[in-house]
């Protein structure tokens, strides 16, 4: 039977930063977490945070992925890459398991995982994620996949959980996007900046079908499209910035802070039906109202359950969002206001905090005995110097790592690390090597 279960709310005030308890206060032991990353796409970012997320809560994790589509290669030959490389990836995952050992094997959408990697894994009783952070209707491959991990999280609900109990899935989970509030936040931008990037009204994203043909009737306002995929629409062409390029994720946050209306129309091949009136809430939602940002986003068949009446400015067909811009561009404190309680909302209930402690807590109920009692770890040294300490303590804050870190935990984080080392970093590194040979 696929079980599917709810993020619980929090109660918190708006100001306050993001919910980050310590494994111990969730009754949730460390954890060792290893996150395997797509090569590139949406989920990209979302695993990252979700990597920031577990390490706030006191994990120690490890992140892995790629970026092979930065090659200039042609499609037919990254195709061939891409199949190359996720032998190599596989592998190099399961080298990562031995050496990390890791209580749980995160992974996000198209990770480079591959079937014979998922069996080794589950034979090794090492438990596996995955977090489907897409519409199962337009990206199928789920159905191969999904019958290789423990836990299946999914964006939607029915009938995707049913479809997942028909072809074996036994521990499927509801898990709805998030944001990072230490990312997406309220930014005070320069007077530079609000003009550069701010607008009435603004898009941030792929110019899918259905957005390319809403969009030409909103030529006449102060109007700024960002993202790439926009090419070929005369009409739009002088609205859409930097030519297109790609925004990054810093670049998004002060997009989504300088504009008075955020536009958010989730996407659809299908551009008769402007307004598709889905099922998921895409991450977006939740980006803007952590910042703060006021939006205008289509009525999703699941956001009730997770805002509020008053707390996002919905609309339903063309003629209910151009209507809603004359209003709310004419009405800037309702704005505000509206802005406010959607950001108080996220911050008690939408984190990504608050969906992997959920993830986490799923699976611990699932699978009794989990996570599997290990050997104590090697503490670092408590009898050191002074200056020596203090060095020490100032590592493990810029390492993310609690106090008491394990030894092992402190090796993996600096080893991920990049730049020049530090005489402590060094001796760190140094001892791990001779524990290895001599030890």
């Amino acid at each position: 039977m696929t079980q599917s279960i709810d993020t619980a709310p929090a109660s918190r005030t708006v100001d306050s930063p993001a919910p980050g308890a310590s494994p111990a206060a969730s009754g949730m032991p460390r954890l060792r977490v290893l996150v395997v990353l797509p090569m590139y796409g949406g989920s990209l970012p979302i695993g990252r945070y979700c990597v920031d997320a577990l390490r706030d809560l006191g994990h120690a994790v490890l992140g892995a992925f790629t970026a092979l589509k930065e090659l200039k290669v042609t499609a037919d030959r990254l195709e061939y890459l891409e199949n190359s490389f996720l032998q190599v990836v596989s592998q190099a995952v399961l080298a990562k398991v031995e050496t990390f050992g890791p209580d749980l094997v995160l992974c996000l959408a198209q990770a480079p995982l591959n079937h014979q990697a998922l069996k080794r894994l589950r034979r090794d009783n090492v438990a596996t994620a995955m977090w489907f952070v897409e519409d199962h209707r337009v990206f199928t491959y789920w159905r191969a996949f999904a019958p290789f991990y423990d836990v299946f999280a999914v964006i939607q609900r029915q009938p995707l959980l049913d479809e997942l109990a028909a072809i074996g899935v036994r521990d499927a989970l509801y898990l709805p996007m998030a944001a990072l509030p230490s990312f997406h936040k309220p930014l005070e931008l320069s007077p530079v900046d609000q003009r550069r990037y701010g607008a009435d009204v603004a898009f941030l994203g792929a110019g899918y079908p259905n957005r390319r043909v809403a969009f030409r009737q909103l030529v006449h306002l102060d109007f700024r499209i960002w993202g790439t995929e926009w090419d070929g629409e005369p009409l739009l062409a002088r609205h859409v910035q930097q030519g297109g390029a790609r925004v990054s994720a810093e670049d998004s946050v002060n997009i989504y802070n300088a504009s008075r209306i955020n536009l958010n129309l989730h996407s659809s091949i299908q551009s008769r039906t402007l307004v598709s009136g889905g099922d998921f809430v895409n991450p977006r939602t939740f980006e803007l109202a952590s910042i703060g940002a006021f939006q205008l986003v289509d009525r999703r068949t699941l956001m009730d359950e997770l805002f509020a009446e008053d707390e996002l400015a919905t609309f339903d067909s063309m003629d209910g969002l151009t209507s809603a811009i004359a209003h709310y561009l004419a009405h800037p404190g309702e704005r505000q206001a509206m802005a406010a309680r959607a950001r108080a909302r996220v911050l008690a209930e939408h984190t990504y905090q608050h969906r992997m402690r959920t993830l986490l807590e799923f699976i611990a109920q699932r699978r009794p005995g989990w996570p599997a009692p290990r050997a104590a770890d090697a503490g670092l040294p408590a009898d050191l110097p002074d200056d020596m300490r203090r060095d020490l303590a100032a590592l493990l804050d810029r390492l993310g790592l609690p106090a008491d870190a394990a030894f092992a935990d402190v090796i993996t984080a600096l080893r991920q690390r990049s730049g020049q080392l530090t005489p402590l970093e060094t001796s760190l590194l140094f001892l791990d090597e001779w524990r290895r040979q001599y030890a």
